[in-house]
């Protein structure tokens, strides 16, 4: 178990893209790490595209980058949700501030946007959202990972192998 005493933070909204909020959730188990749910609101049911719940362990302003190793971002809508509450946007720029893992795949390239810290990095994301990363600062790349200092981002359910094997080891 790679990840023993690492605690990471998985965000959830409505409409998260099934796949990519429980590959990684459970994919950070299995390798030994505490992994919690963290949300505008705490003890709150959350549905995603597909239909299945995720509930929420704590909500965003309860939650203290210092104790985090790392933040993963679903997509899906999600992210467009996400980004309408300022506690979720302000715990991204404070994680990546604090040079925590901070890993986001498909449209959650948006909260990355929204926080203000794509600035000269490099990164990629869902194609339809290419212009808003690019207008955000970003290089945008087309592979299945890109990796810049601790920002970990991909494309689509499809890469969540190479986005869980960078977050890993990253974390490693």
């Amino acid at each position: 178990m790679t990840l023993a005493k690492r605690k990471i933070l998985i965000m959830v909204e409505e409409l998260y893209n099934d796949r990519e909020f429980w590959y990684p959730y459970y994919r950070l188990l299995e390798e030994g790490a505490q992994v919690q749910v963290v949300a505008p609101r705490a003890d709150k049911i959350y549905t995603g595209a597909a239909g299945i719940k995720a509930k929420s362990d704590l909500a965003a302003d309860q939650a203290n980058p210092a104790d985090y190793d790392a933040l993963v971002i679903p997509g899906g809508y999600a992210p467009d949700h996400m980004r309408r509450h300022p506690t979720m946007v302000r715990l991204v720029s404070e994680m990546v501030g604090q040079d925590k893992v901070v890993a986001a795949i498909c449209h959650a390239g948006w909260m990355l946007a929204s926080a203000g810290v794509l600035k000269g990095r490099t990164v990629t994301g869902f194609f339809a959202i290419k212009d808003d990363l690019v207008n955000a600062g970003a290089a945008c790349v087309d592979r299945e990972v890109a990796v810049d200092g601790k920002i970990i981002t991909s494309r689509t359910p499809d890469d969540l192998p190479a986005f869980l094997k960078a977050i890993i080891a990253a974390l490693a």
